[in-house]
């Protein structure tokens, strides 16, 4: 765990955050800066810097993410769909050098995104 990594911290109970989901692989947390009515960070509880690097060994966590996701889009009631992506790099707009993923939904999002 890098010691300036703040989702890492938020994994180790270091820093107090009020996390959706919680389980050994993944958590969720609803972002600060909300992009959308719904707007939820979905973290893997250990430290990968981007997508960049994932690799075989991460399929678990990435499907564990996914089935995450899904519930609580459902939960938040986004019936009429949602959007799930993740920066990779500060050109993609990465501001936390630790994955992941933004589950975004409740209004109606446009393509392309950026």
């Amino acid at each position: 765990m890098p010691a300036d990594c703040l989702f890492c911290k938020f994994a180790a109970g270091d820093i107090p955050v009020a996390k959706l989901h919680a389980d050994d692989l993944v958590y969720a947390i609803r972002d600060i800066n909300p992009q959308a009515p719904t707007h939820i960070l979905l973290i893997p509880v250990a430290h990968v810097t981007s997508a960049a690097d994932l690799g075989e060994a991460d399929a678990a966590m990435l499907g564990r993410m996914a089935s995450v996701a899904a519930a609580l889009a459902k939960a938040d009631g986004l019936e009429n769909g949602w959007r799930m992506v993740t920066n990779v790099g500060p050109d993609a707009g990465q501001s936390v050098r630790h994955l992941h993923y933004h589950l975004l939904g409740g209004r109606s999002m446009t393509w392309p995104p950026g």
